[in-house]
């Protein structure tokens, strides 16, 4: 294991030291237990162009140490894998892990720990990269942080990712209101990713936007729709409304049988690496970082 991963002697964490919860929102990591299936067959990827931004911007190589957290079912840990990254996947929920299991066992170099991102269990200072692929929305951000920060190497980097769908067409705007009709905690689930971008940008991270689209036909439309958290589950009424309101929507909107889902993937960034050459790897900018407080305005995308 490269001597990356710590044992948890004896370690328990439960309950709200480490998630967000509410009365509509809670247990942040049970809620895919019953989509993982349909969620493995229909979530999309990631596309190859965050590889190359990575390599070119973030120096990314093949050697690189990547601890994936909130790795689910390692859609984004398989993007690296196939780089020839060694990638520790961090994920607490187990049906999703075990799935990354199965999916990855080709990879000798895909390392599954059933952990938090607030308490990944990784050493100190021994990870290139902590990468979020749709997750961070559901960890407790400051903590989190400050954890990436401990396991981060001197120079390193924090990716966060999001897959944001557009609403540039038609189809793909009645498409959201459907979402607001059926999805429950569809609301609270926007604002708490809004709020989580509105930090990241606080805490020093760049923005860079890729574009990105899938062709999906009427089974991946409702396959995709229903491995989202929020959409209903078998034995809600909605379940049967919503997947007829998604026929009479893929319908009037199809050609050739498919519809096109246009995407911005929003790639936050920020790295550890000081801001001048012969900075202390603990500048005050980095102590501002690990304790909660807002970057200087002059030293934009670094945890320094």
């Amino acid at each position: 294991m490269n001597g990356v991963w710590l044992v948890r002697s004896g370690l328990h964490v439960v309950g709200d030291d480490l998630f967000f919860s509410d009365d509509s929102m809670n247990d942040s990591t049970q809620r895919f237990s019953r989509r993982v299936e349909t969620y493995v067959k229909y979530r999309p990827g990631y596309p190859s162009s965050l590889l190359d931004f990575l390599k070119d911007e973030c120096r990314l190589k093949s050697d690189s140490i990547v601890a994936d957290v909130g790795s689910g079912t390692g859609l984004l840990s398989e993007l690296f894998l196939r780089n020839g990254n060694c990638v520790y996947g961090i994920e607490p929920n187990r049906e999703m892990r075990e799935a990354a299991d199965g999916r990855l066992r080709e990879f000798s170099q895909f390392h599954s720990i059933d952990a938090s991102a607030e308490s990944t269990t990784l050493c100190s200072q021994s990870i290139d990269f902590v990468t979020v692929g749709r997750a961070f929305h559901w960890f407790d951000p400051n903590k989190a942080l400050t954890e990436f920060s401990r396991i981060l190497k001197p120079v390193g980097w924090v990716i966060v990712v999001w897959l944001r769908r557009k609403q540039s067409t038609p189809f793909l705007a009645e498409y959201e209101e459907l979402l607001w009709t059926y999805a429950k905690d569809y609301r609270q689930m926007k604002q708490k990713r809004l709020d989580s971008e509105s930090l990241l940008m606080q805490r020093a991270f760049k923005l860079r936007i890729l574009e990105d689209k899938r062709v999906l036909d009427f089974e991946s439309l409702i396959g995709q729709t229903l491995s989202y958290s929020v959409t209903p589950e078998p034995g809600d009424l909605n379940y049967v409304l919503m997947q007829d309101a998604l026929f009479t929507l893929f319908q009037s909107h199809q050609q050739n049988g498919t519809v096109v889902f246009n995407y911005d993937l929003m790639i936050y960034y920020v790295t550890a690496l000081p801001a001048r050459e012969g900075a202390p790897i603990h500048s005050a900018s980095q102590m501002r970082f690990l304790n909660g407080e807002k970057a200087a305005p002059e030293e934009p995308g670094r945890l320094t």
